[in-house]
């Protein structure tokens, strides 16, 4: 019985260090740009060692965008040249093993 709960603990202790922190945007500042514009991305887990790049995204095609600044609660990022419309904001991991489409919509000008 013993053997059996070292074993779970053991397996649960490794499970949560592999486990990486997942970037949440909550919020856009401004919510609205045009090309050029550099918003603000606020929220967490949003620092270099959890995001490797970020894009906006119409459903159907994803552009990347140039991310001027990078913290652990705030990234900030310049509009492409894109059409104007509603763009949700992706976020590639670090590890470069998904793309998590976030929360916050941008409206492009």
């Amino acid at each position: 019985m013993k053997t059996w709960l070292v074993a779970g603990l053991v397996a649960t202790a490794l499970g949560l260090l592999a486990f990486q922190a997942m970037p949440r945007c909550t919020s856009l500042e401004p919510d609205t740009g045009k090309k050029g514009d550099t918003i603000s991305a606020k929220g967490e887990n949003l620092d270099k060692k959890n995001i490797a790049e970020m894009y906006l995204t119409d459903g159907s095609k994803d552009f990347p965008v140039k991310i001027s600044e990078q913290t652990e609660t705030e990234v900030k990022f310049t509009v492409p040249t894109i059409k104007p419309g509603r763009y949700h904001l992706v976020v590639l991991t670090a590890k470069r093993d998904s793309m998590i489409e976030q929360p916050v919509v941008l409206t492009v000008e």
